[in-house]
């Protein structure tokens, strides 16, 4: 399968997932909505719980790549973590998913795949990525932290500057992770970073 038609069946599945329960969406109705047959929907994901995997890794892999992009903005490197810090807590604004990923509370209206690797048949190479391990809140924090300190640490930093500025990357990504828990007041979580981080070293 084309991974446009792949995507084309994630969308239908995020679609539903918004307007109704995960344990009520149909695979016959995932397939239809992508305009491909049901049976084209199991030969691509296996199973609902393929499919719930696929659309989970999907989700996870589309906050990262927001990370990256705040990574590479423009200023100085607190700019950047309050960037980042703003991503976070607005994709888990908008994204059930993304704020599931992020907190590890998974409600009854979402699927809640096992976080470890199943065992995968798959010949579809997304899919037997999207069978591997997802990630825990702490892997996120992880995740982000080391993209940031490859995006920031130039080459030759003294390995003590680079572990000051995981320090401060993991601050900002637990401030944010806090903020999607319990929404901030005013100046929002860009005020809450930009503050915790004025008298680090970054």
């Amino acid at each position: 399968m084309m991974p446009a038609a792949r995507e084309s069946l994630l969308d239908a599945a995020y679609t539903a997932l918004e307007r109704r329960p995960w344990a009520t969406v149909r695979m016959v109705d995932v397939a239809a909505a992508a305009g491909v047959s049901r049976q084209t929907l199991y030969n691509e994901f296996g199973s609902k719980d393929g499919l719930a995997r696929a659309l989970v890794r999907r989700e996870a892999d589309g906050c990262l790549a927001g990370v990256d992009r705040a990574l590479a903005g423009h200023g100085d490197t607190r700019e950047r973590l309050t960037a980042i810090a703003e991503w976070l807590t607005s994709a888990a604004r908008e994204n059930a998913l993304v704020r599931a990923l992020l907190t590890g509370c998974w409600s009854e209206r979402l699927p809640s795949p096992t976080l470890s690797a199943v065992p995968s048949s798959s010949v579809v190479p997304a899919q037997r990525r999207a069978d591997g391990p997802l990630p825990s809140p702490g892997d996120f924090v992880a995740l982000v932290r080391d993209r940031a300190v490859a995006a920031l640490a130039g080459p030759g930093t003294p390995r003590s500057d680079t572990a000051e500025l995981a320090r401060c990357c993991e601050l900002a990504v637990r401030l944010a992770l806090s903020c999607v828990a319990a929404p901030p007041g005013e100046g929002g979580v860009a005020g809450l970073v930009r503050g915790a981080l004025q008298r680090q070293p970054v």
